[in-house]
């Protein structure tokens, strides 16, 4: 049997994928082609942190430091974020728009960057025969640059676009609907990449990196064409002085509880993420579990926080406080990290799957929450791309410190028992269970300093009755 359009449209919003994030000023449509945006970050993600990372190491031996500093270039940019939003903010053009200039050149830097990689990392390879030595570093250095340069204002502006168009009762929605999108462009990312991939060849890479480039800027064209309304300006707006950015952020800074929200994004992102390269190395070693096994853990991760995602997103749309709602991720990681401390006594894959589980289920709910603690703050005068921006830069500045982080200190604490220095003893899981009990601290001390926000109450509940039940249009599939 085959449904025509009008049978589909007597299903109603109910029976369609998060309907109810929709708005009159932002239909369900024009949404679903604005969250590709997060498609495409998710796909530039994979390539930088999970395909390149493998390809540099193995394929092209390029040494690990370099590699691993190659990664870390793109958290470089993060901090710039909160700078990028108030620029899109404050954009003046003849037309009016202010966060599409901001995605199409991000978009254009993302597709620059992911465009020449390939080459600038077979130079660095050592497969190159004319120019200076130092070439691949350098090329490869820059093209990792503008990839990361590009990703960041892409999702700074695009979700600054997003809470410029949704209302105060959809927000929790449109958060919780990019989010996914953004797991599932991770998702068949990697999954297409790794199957092209799965016969290695220098040309064959080229193909593939350019042909991702080239879907990066297909993808966010049509994710902002005609997304933002054309406002006309006069020349004498366009030529008025912009309101700089250090008085925006000193006007942001004043705002009850702001300074406190972003240390509690800093400080509970650095320890969910401090254990991201340690996870599977820890069922490995510790526990014994095979290749296949540990690789069950990234699904079990990505299952809760999709968990983690919808549950939030039904407390917040019934009112809930997103303060309350963050501790609650806090508190499922503390007792998620114990579980995974705890596997290694009780010799139990299955307790180490559930902790697996319950850290993507905590940093989940933590993360979506203070995303939509943070969209809030739009309503009180200040730009959304600040805000956003502010977010994104104590997110990312602190992911990227805490995977740094975790494999300096299981490395550290390993050196000292190879040494001898902390006993007769050789346990190999010493230097994972010092980084998990150092995020057990960080956790704690998160909910110490959210505390006054949840007493501030400084953001209003507006619960809405009608939207109380959690609907099957909450849900990606």
């Amino acid at each position: 049997m085959i449904l025509r359009r009008k049978d589909i449209a007597r299903l109603g919003p109910r029976w369609m994928p998060f309907a109810d994030a929709a708005s009159e000023d932002l239909p369900i449509g024009q949404l679903w082609r604005l969250a590709l945006f997060q498609v495409s970050v998710g796909m530039v993600q994979v390539l930088l942190l999970g395909t390149l990372n493998r390809v540099m190491i193995v394929e092209l031996s390029v040494p690990a430091m370099v590699v691993a500093t190659m990664i870390a270039i793109p958290v470089l940019v993060a901090p710039f974020r909160a700078l990028l939003g108030h620029r899109s903010d404050t954009y003046r053009s003849a037309l009016g728009w202010k966060r599409i200039p901001y995605l199409w050149f991000g978009s254009l830097w993302q597709m620059g960057g992911l465009a020449v990689m390939p080459f600038a990392l077979i130079v660095l390879s050592g497969d190159q025969f004319k120019g200076p030595g130092w070439a691949g570093e350098v090329l490869a250095a820059l093209a990792f640059l503008m990839a990361g340069l590009g990703m960041h204002m892409v999702q700074t502006a695009g979700l600054a676009l997003a809470a410029d168009r949704a209302t105060e009762d959809t927000r929790p929605r449109v958060v919780a609907m990019l989010y996914i999108l953004y797991l599932v462009g991770m998702g068949i990312s990697a999954l297409i990449v790794g199957f092209l991939l799965r016969d290695y060849d220098p040309i064959w890479l080229v193909q593939i990196v350019q042909g991702c480039a080239a879907a990066t800027l297909i993808l966010n064209i049509i994710a902002f064409w005609k997304q933002e309304r054309v406002r006309p300006m006069s020349r004498a707006e366009r030529s008025a002085p912009r309101p700089s950015f250090a008085a925006a952020w000193k006007d942001l800074m004043q705002q009850d509880g702001a300074r406190r929200l972003l240390g509690v994004v800093f400080l509970g992102t650095l320890a969910f993420n401090m254990q991201d390269v340690l996870l599977e190395p820890y069922g490995g070693q510790v526990l014994g579990l095979s290749v296949s096994a540990t690789t069950v853990l990234t699904a079990l991760w990505a299952l809760g926080a999709l968990t983690g995602f919808l549950w939030a997103t039904r407390r917040l749309s019934r009112g809930a406080d997103p303060y309350r709602q963050a501790a609650t991720g806090l508190l499922i990681g503390i007792a998620a990290f114990s579980a995974v401390i705890f596997a290694n006594p009780l010799d139990s894959w299955a307790v180490f799957y559930a902790g697996a589980f319950a850290i993507g289920l905590g940093n989940g709910i933590f993360g979506l929450s203070t995303l939509n603690a943070a969209m809030a703050r739009t309503k009180g005068g200040l730009g959304a791309g600040l805000i956003l921006g502010a977010w994104g830069s104590a997110q990312a500045t602190a992911a990227g410190l805490a995977i740094l982080t975790g494999g300096i200190l299981r490395d550290a604490v390993n050196r000292l028992v190879d040494s001898g220095l902390l006993g007769p003893t050789h346990d190999v899981s010493l230097g994972y269970t010092v980084v998990y009990h150092v995020e057990i601290a960080l956790l704690f001390l998160t909910l110490a300093v959210l505390g006054p926000l949840v007493r501030l109450g400084s953001i209003p509940s507006t619960p809405d009755q009608g939207q109380s039940r959690l609907r099957l249009t909450e849900f990606p599939t």
